[in-house]
C-alpha cells in the first residue's frame, strides 16, 4: 500500500514547538508515514524561527495573518483556506496541536472531508469558557471532531474518559514540550544570547532573574493593567532581582507594558526572543511571573519557581508538583507570593527531564508508532 500522508496543521509558536518533535521523528529515514506540513500563519512572526531552529520547512503556507486579526476573520480564513488545502492533498489523516484557532479550524475542515483527526494534547481543561479565552472553546470542540486523542498526562486522559470520549482511543503519551526542551537543550551551544538592557544571565553580580511572560486575551484592560503595576512595585522594592519581560507583539499588551512599566528601574524590556533563547532565559532564572501555558510546563520540568498569572490553569500537574502556584491578577497578592519565593535560598541543578510531571521528552516517538498502526489497521480493513 502506498505511505499513508499526514497533514501537519498548524499556526503559532506554541504549535511549531510541540509538534516540531513529531515532525522531526517523521522525517527520520525509513518512517512509516509521509508528513506533510502546512502552516496558516497565524503568528507569521513568532513562528517562522521556531521552523528555523527546528529545521523544518513547511510544504504549504497558506499565509493567514493580519495585523490586529478579529477572531471571526481568522476562523474563517483558516477553514476555507485549510479545506481548500486539505481537497487538494488528501492526507490520510490530519494532525493538530493545542487549542488555537489554527487547529480547530484545521480539525472542522478535516471533519467536513471526512478525513480523520489526531490531536496531541488533548483532554486539557479549566472548565471555564472565558478563561482561557478562546482556548477552552477550541479545545473542547476539538474533542468532538478527534479521532486520535494524545494526552499529555494521566489527568488529561481522565478529563477525556469523564466526558465520554471512548477510551480506546485516548492515549497518554506524554508532553511533546518535553521532547522539544531535549531537542534545544542539547544544541545549547548554538544558542546566542539574549539582548536587553542587561544581558543574561545575571548570577555573577548576585541578582535574581526574574522572567516575566504576560499575553492572555482575558487579561486585557484591568487585569493585564494590574499585572503589569505588580511587576513594578516588585522591581522597586527588591533591589537584588533583575525583570526581564520579552513584551508580546500584541498591540494590547505593548500598550499597557510601555504605559506602566518603560522605564522602570531593573526592569528590561526587550522583543520577542526567539524558542531557544527562552529555554535559556528560564534555565537561569530564579522566578518565573507567566499566563503562557507553555511557559508552565517548561518551567515545570526545569524545575524553576512559577506564579501562574491567571486564576485557574488546566495544566495543574506543574501545581502538585510543587513547583507551580496560581497567583491571579492581584498586584499584593503577586508581590506577596513572588517575596516569598524570592526570600528562599535555593541551589541551581541541572535539569532533570525524566522527572518532569509532563512527560520524560519521548512522546513524538509514541505519538508516531500510535498512528503508524491505526493508519495501517484502519487501511487494511
Amino acid at each position: 500500500m502506498p505511505t499513508p500522508a499526514i497533514a501537519i496543521v498548524l499556526g503559532t509558536r506554541p504549535e511549531a514547538i510541540k509538534l516540531a518533535p513529531v515532525i522531526l521523528e517523521l522525517n527520520k529515514p525509513g518512517s512509516p508515514l509521509r508528513p506533510v506540513v502546512c502552516v496558516t500563519g497565524q503568528h507569521r512572526q513568532m513562528l517562522d524561527p521556531v521552523l528555523d531552529w527546528f529545521r523544518i520547512t513547511p510544504e504549504h503556507d497558506l499565509n493567514l495573518m493580519e495585523t490586529n486579526q478579529a477572531l471571526a476573520d481568522l476562523s474563517a480564513r483558516a477553514l476555507t483556506g485549510v479545506n481548500n488545502l486539505l481537497s487538494k492533498i488528501q492526507p490520510d489523516a490530519v494532525l493538530v496541536q493545542g487549542d488555537t484557532t489554527t487547529a480547530a479550524m484545521a480539525a472542522l475542515a478535516a471533519f467536513y472531508l471526512k478525513i480523520p483527526v489526531a490531536h496531541v494534547e488533548a483532554g486539557l481543561r479549566t472548565h471555564d469558557l472565558q478563561s482561557p479565552f478562546p482556548e477552552e472553546l477550541n479545545r473542547r470542540f476539538l474533542t468532538l471532531l478527534t479521532s486520535l486523542h494524545f494526552a499529555p498526562t494521566n489527568l488529561a486522559g481522565d478529563a477525556l474518559r469523564a466526558e465520554g470520549v471512548d477510551a480506546n482511543s485516548i492515549f497518554v503519551v506524554g508532553n511533546t514540550i518535553v521532547d522539544a526542551l531535549r531537542l534545544t537543550i542539547d544544541r545549547s551551544a548554538e544558542i546566542d544570547p539574549v539582548i536587553g538592557e542587561k544581558d543574561t544571565p545575571s548570577d555573577a553580580v548576585g541578582q535574581k532573574l526574574v522572567l516575566v511572560t504576560a499575553h492572555r486575551r482575558e487579561s486585557f484592560g484591568g487585569p493585564f493593567d494590574a499585572i503589569c503595576r505588580a511587576i513594578r512595585t516588585l522591581a522597586e522594592r527588591n533591589a537584588d532581582i533583575d525583570v526581564v519581560y520579552p513584551v508580546h507583539l500584541n498591540p494590547n499588551v505593548r500598550a499597557s507594558v510601555s504605559r506602566l512599566l518603560e522605564g522602570t528601574p531593573r526592569v528590561s524590556l526587550i522583543e520577542p526572543v526567539s524558542y531557544q533563547q527562552m529555554v535559556q532565559l528560564l534555565m537561569h532564572s530564579h522566578l518565573v511571573l507567566t499566563d503562557s501555558g507553555g511557559i508552565q510546563e517548561e518551567a515545570s520540568v526545569l524545575g524553576k519557581p512559577t506564579l501562574i498569572l491567571r486564576n485557574n490553569t488546566e495544566r495543574p500537574e506543574a501545581i502538585t508538583a510543587g513547583t507551580a502556584a496560581l497567583a491571579g491578577t492581584d498586584p499584593e497578592n503577586i508581590v506577596a507570593m513572588a517575596e516569598t519565593i524570592l526570600r528562599r535560598e535555593t541551589s541551581p541543578h541541572p535539569p532533570d527531564l525524566g522527572a518532569s510531571p509532563f512527560g520524560d521528552g519521548y512522546a513524538a516517538l509514541r505519538i508516531v508508532q500510535i498512528l503508524t498502526s491505526w493508519l495501517y489497521s484502519r487501511a487494511a480493513r
